[in-house]
């Protein structure tokens, strides 16, 4: 998924930033999503090897990921190997994440992944259904980086950003997600939500949220942070929802 160059290892002890592969049911259940708001057009940033954008799409959703291990423009069918080959990749990397997650299982609430069997069998699921999709449909997957993104302002009514910013708040600093925040909300006409607000490893929010959010208000920008009923990491329980004031209310 996103991040600035080089990927570093954080005091997590982690490892580098996970392609990981999550489907539209967890989705919904992390942003607190309902029809009515995957009505308009939806910006996954990082989408990494999420099933999302598939399962959506299927579903009739105006839907577009974006990720810097997507493959740049060019043929699609060198494009649509190329995601493919992501897809097994993001096999492996839900190999690593069940791991993790097996080795720190009090840290976790194995309530919408029953056990830690469950979340590998979602996982690899999400990354089957994200290469057969990507590799059919590589438009619809845009290579690209926060804190920079490819797109105009207002381009889409929503951002989902998942598993990126505040996760792995002990790489990246608070200036590079004040510029992330900032560029999400520019190309959302209607909000942006961001999940979950804790760091890998970690069992709080982010500790730089207030200030960030202050930051944000200065500039025009409302923020509710919204419980969810999603649990799997310890501590990630709201979703972070930003709206440029012109539009709020």
């Amino acid at each position: 998924m996103t991040t600035p160059e080089p990927p570093q290892q954080g005091s997590s002890g982690f490892g580098d930033v996970l392609v990981s592969a999550r489907s539209l049911a967890e989705y919904r259940a992390m942003f607190d999503l309902a029809d009515a708001d995957l009505a308009g057009s939806v910006l996954d940033c990082p989408g990494g090897a999420a099933s999302f954008t598939a399962e959506a799409r299927r579903a009739g959703v105006d839907v577009v990921a974006v990720d810097p291990t997507y493959p740049p423009a060019g043929p699609a069918a060198e494009r649509g190997r190329a995601l493919r080959a992501l897809g097994e990749h993001a096999a492996a990397e839900a190999e690593r994440g069940s791991a993790w997650a097996r080795e720190r299982a009090a840290d976790f609430a194995w309530t919408f992944f029953p056990t830690p069997e469950d979340h590998l069998a979602e996982r690899l699921r999400a990354a089957a259904a994200f290469a057969a999709h990507a590799s059919s449909e590589p438009d619809h997957y845009v290579q690209a980086s926060l804190p920079r993104l490819p797109f105009a302002d207002g381009a889409v009514d929503l951002v989902l950003c998942s598993h990126l910013l505040f996760t792995y708040a002990d790489r990246l600093d608070d200036a590079f997600h004040l510029a992330a925040l900032r560029e999400l909300v520019r190309v959302a006409r209607r909000e942006v939500r961001v999940f979950p607000l804790v760091v890998v490893g970690g069992g709080g929010e982010h500790a730089g949220l207030g200030a960030l959010l202050e930051q944000l208000a200065a500039e025009a920008v409302t923020a509710e942070l919204r419980p969810t009923d999603y649990r799997f990491q310890r501590g990630a329980d709201r979703v972070l929802v930003l709206r440029p004031r012109m539009i709020d209310g």
